[in-house]
C-alpha cells in the first residue's frame, strides 16, 4: 500500500504556491571530495525550514469542514510541529503540538510563532506521541502523524517530482531517514520516473533501527532519531530502496561545517546526514550524478556553535593542547612566540600552577589554537616537541 504517483501529483497541485520549489545546487567542493558530480537539494531553504511543510499542507488541505473545526494535533521533535502549526494557521485551523521537554529551543519558539499551542510536558518524543493520541481521542482533533500517513507521505513525495525534473540524469539520490515518510514518498516517485536511479537511505548511527541497529542513543541528528519507524513506511522502503547506511555524529558535524563554510548553507544534523554519507564514502562508486537531500535547516544557534567548533576540531582546524613551561618570567612568552612562528592563531590561553602531575617549578598551559588543517596541527605539535615542550592533545 501507500500513495500512488497520481496521489503525489495531486499533492503537488494542493501545495502549489504554498511550499517552495527548492533549488538544486551543484558543488565543486563536494564533487572533488567524492569523485562524483554532487548536487545539493536544499530543502533547508523551504518554508518553515524543512521539507515537512509539504506533508502538513497536503494533510490539512484534505480535511473536511468538521475536521477543521475540531483542529489538529501533532507530536514532534520540532520540524513536523512547526510545519503543522504554520499550515494550520494559514488554513484557520487550531493546532496543538506536543513536544519533549528537551526539544531544541529554536524549534519550540518557531512553533509558537507559527501559531501552534505547544505542550512541553513530555519526557520524550515517544511520550509526546502518546499524549497527542490521547488529546485527539478526548477532543476529536485530527492527529497528523509525521510519517505513518499516506497523505503526509504523498506531500513529501513532491520532492521526488521536483528532482525528476531538476536532475533527470541523476544516478544516485541519498535521503535521510527517520520515520521514513520522506524517503518513502521520494522513492515512490523516482522508482517510476527514473527507474535506473540508485536510492540510498541514511540513518544516524546512534539511532538506526532500519539499518538493523538496536542502539537508541543521543545524536545531533535529532530530526531523524526515530526509535520505531512506521510499518507502512518500512514496507515501502524495503521494496524501493537499494540500501540503507549509517553515519556517525562526527561525520555529520564535519558535513555541517563544510556546508556552512563552502556552500554557505546552514543545516541541522538530520539535514547533513545525506551529504555525510557521500563525503565519508559510505555510498557512491566514484562516478555519476549524486544528489544529497538537505532535509532541514532548523538548528538551535547554541548547538550550531558547538557543532561548528567540534567539526573544526575534528578537521584539525581547531587544536586544543596541554603542555608545561618552567615557572619563570618570560617562559610563557617563549612558548607563544613559537606558536606564532608556526602561523597558528591563539584562540584561548589558560595556565595553572596547581596539579598533582606538576613539579613545584612548573606551570601547566592549555592552548586552543586555530589552524589551516590537520597537517598544520601535526607540524605545530612536532615543532613544540622538538623545542622540548611535552604535548598532550586534548579531545
Amino acid at each position: 500500500m501507500g500513495p500512488t504517483l497520481a496521489d503525489i501529483r495531486a499533492a503537488r497541485e494542493r501545495i502549489d504556491g504554498v511550499a517552495n520549489v527548492t533549488p538544486v545546487f551543484p558543488s565543486e567542493t563536494f564533487s572533488r571530495a567524492t569523485g562524483l558530480n554532487v548536487l545539493l537539494k536544499a530543502e533547508n531553504l523551504q518554508r518553515t525550514g524543512s521539507f515537512k511543510i509539504r506533508g502538513a499542507v497536503n494533510k490539512i488541505a484534505s480535511l473536511t469542514d468538521s475536521e477543521r473545526a475540531a483542529g489538529v494535533v501533532a507530536a514532534t521533535a520540532g520540524n513536523h510541529g512547526q510545519s503543522v502549526a504554520w499550515a494550520a494557521r494559514e488554513a484557520g485551523v487550531p493546532a496543538t503540538i506536543f513536544m519533549a521537554r528537551d526539544s531544541p529551543t529554536a524549534k519550540v519558539e518557531a512553533t509558537l510563532t507559527y501559531g501552534g499551542r505547544v505542550e512541553l510536558d513530555c519526557d520524550s518524543l515517544e511520550h509526546a506521541f502518546e499524549c497527542a493520541k490521547e488529546f485527539a481521542a478526548e477532543t476529536g482533533a485530527t492527529f497528523v502523524h509525521a510519517f505513518e500517513d499516506e497523505v503526509v507521505i504523498a506531500g513529501q513525495g513532491t520532492i521526488g517530482l521536483e528532482l525528476a525534473e531538476q536532475v533527470p540524469e541523476a544516478d544516485l539520490v541519498v535521503i535521510p531517514i527517520g520515520g521514513g515518510g520522506l524517503a518513502a514518498g521520494i522513492a515512490i516517485v523516482l522508482r517510476e520516473l527514473l527507474p535506473g536511479v540508485r536510492l540510498v537511505g541514511v540513518q544516524a548511527a546512534n539511532c538506526a533501527p532500519l539499518a538493523g541497529s538496536t542502539v537508541h542513543g543521543l545524536t545531533i541528528a535529532e530530526g531523524i532519531a526515530v526509535k520505531k519507524p512506521g510499518e507502512l513506511t518500512s514496507a515501502i522502503l524495503r521494496d524501493l530502496l537499494d540500501e540503507i547506511v549509517t553515519v556517525t555524529d562526527e561525520e555529520i558535524s564535519e558535513a555541517m561545517v563544510l556546508l556552512a563554510e563552502r556552500a554557505k548553507l546552514v543545516v541541522e544534523g538530520a539535514g547533513a546526514a545525506a551529504l555525510a554519507a557521500l563525503v565519508s564514502g559510505r555510498v557512491g562508486d566514484g562516478q555519476g550524478n549524486a544528489v544529497a537531500l538537505l532535509s532541514g535547516g532548523n538548528i538551535d544557534p547554541t548547538l550550531l556553535i558547538q557543532v561548528l567548533r567540534h567539526g573544526l576540531t575534528v578537521a584539525g582546524r581547531y587544536l586544543a593542547l596541554r603542555t608545561r613551561v618552567p615557572d619563570r618570567p618570560g617562559e610563557l612568552n617563549k612558548l607563544l612566540q613559537l606558536v606564532a612562528e608556526q602561523r597558528a592563531n591563539i584562540v584561548e590561553v589558560e595556565h595553572r600552577r596547581e596539579g598533582v602531575s606538576l613539579l613545584i617549578v612548573e606551570t601547566e598551559v592549555e592552548l586552543t589554537l586555530a589552524l589551516r588543517d590537520e597537517e598544520h596541527a601535526l607540524a605545530l605539535i612536532s615543532a613544540l616537541e622538538s623545542a622540548g615542550y611535552p604535548v598532550e592533545r586534548l579531545s
